[in-house]
């Protein structure tokens, strides 16, 4: 929930990316590898985000 406050205020494209990311993190047989990778690209994002 907060990803969807802190990414998506006012975006309904970025809901919608942070929904199918979610959605194919708990329907996927690899979600948990889904999910660390999507938490590293967000980390790193982040870090790009404070650096820029």
């Amino acid at each position: 929930m907060a990803l969807l406050f802190v990414v998506g205020v006012m975006n309904l494209v970025w809901i919608a990316v942070l929904t199918l990311v979610v959605l194919i993190e708990k329907l996927s047989p690899a979600g948990e590898t889904i999910g660390r990778i999507a938490g590293v690209l967000l980390l790193i994002w982040a870090v790009a985000t404070l650096l820029v």
